[in-house]
């Protein structure tokens, strides 16, 4: 059953001078609040409505714009900033938004920021739940016959992804650049769900009327990357720590998930059946169990 739609509001914050962050609340102001954080040149809105209305019904549900995304200030190339500076501004909405501590989720390069906030900031976390991510570690792991290995080990990207991403940006109009966005979306669904083309292409287009154009972020992949290891503190994290399992990711197969929750203390590993790269309706109900069955283990 879809979950009812909420009444979002809507902030305007200011991390750093000259740089402005689009902020939009959803849920009971006084519930815990759930930070939602998404991956590399993705708007806030690419956490799908349903999915935030249904954490809404429990949670404070906080998601927002990157720089460089959405209607938030583009910025990088006046401004240019570093990956870690976007977990800075994490800590920021929070700040904006008087939120002491939060559950934080984070997607992709925002499970990297969420692992930053859990080394650098965990007075802020009630818990962090990450998918569709690497471990901010160096540390080895053991695979499931026993044997040992480094991160050198785990398997990489699919190599349909690299070629696509092998390809310089170009001018597009915007049914083209929907298009492209589509056949990325694709390859990135994974092979264990239908891609619901229809629900990637509605996204697409709310997210271009909601940026203003249709033009294509580069900001995070030039930022410097420089400085996210956290081998140590990831070890002694004490943060109730969710690792979500993707059996159909194309970016991070399933072996850096156990990499990853064998190099966070604290950490409990989950498998969401059919979940790739993407959110597609198809994964909605098992990803939002995993997501309040952790948060509620906290009692907050």
């Amino acid at each position: 059953m879809t979950p009812p739609a909420t009444t979002p509001r809507t902030h305007w914050i200011e991390p750093v001078p000259g740089v402005r962050l689009w902020v939009e609340e959803h849920g009971d102001p006084d519930a815990p609040a759930l930070l939602l954080v998404m991956g590399a040149a993705s708007s806030g809105l690419a956490w799908p409505d349903p999915l935030v209305h249904g954490l809404a019904l429990r949670h404070r549900v906080i998601r927002y714009d990157h720089r460089d995304t959405g209607r938030s200030t583009w910025s990088y190339a006046e401004q240019p900033y570093a990956v870690s500076d976007l977990a800075g501004d994490a800590v920021a909405v929070l700040d904006a938004l008087g939120v002491e501590r939060a559950h934080a989720v984070g997607m992709s390069l925002g499970g990297i920021l969420v692992q930053l906030l859990v080394t650098d900031h965990p007075d802020r976390l009630l818990s962090a739940t990450v998918l569709g991510t690497c471990a901010a570690s160096e540390a080895p792991w053991t695979r499931a016959d026993g044997t040992r290995a480094t991160p050198a080990d785990l398997p990489p990207v699919d190599p349909r992804l690299i070629e696509a991403w092998s390809r310089p940006p170009e001018e597009r109009d915007e049914a083209t650049e929907i298009e492209h966005r589509l056949r990325h979306w694709k390859l990135l669904n994974g092979d264990q769900v239908p891609f619901d083309e229809a629900f990637f292409r509605d996204q697409e287009e709310r997210i271009i009327r909601h940026t203003g154009h249709s033009g294509a972020s580069t900001a995070h992949a030039q930022a410097d990357q420089s400085g996210l290891v956290r081998t140590a503190g990831l070890a002694r994290n004490q943060v109730p720590f969710l690792v979500i399992s993707a059996p159909a990711d194309p970016v991070y197969p399933p072996e850096h998930a156990v990499h990853l929750s064998q190099a966070v203390g604290a950490a409990r590993l989950v498998e969401v059946a059919g979940l790739g790269h993407a959110l597609p309706p198809a994964v909605w109900p098992r990803l939002a169990r995993a997501i309040e069955e952790h948060t509620a283990r906290t009692g907050s």
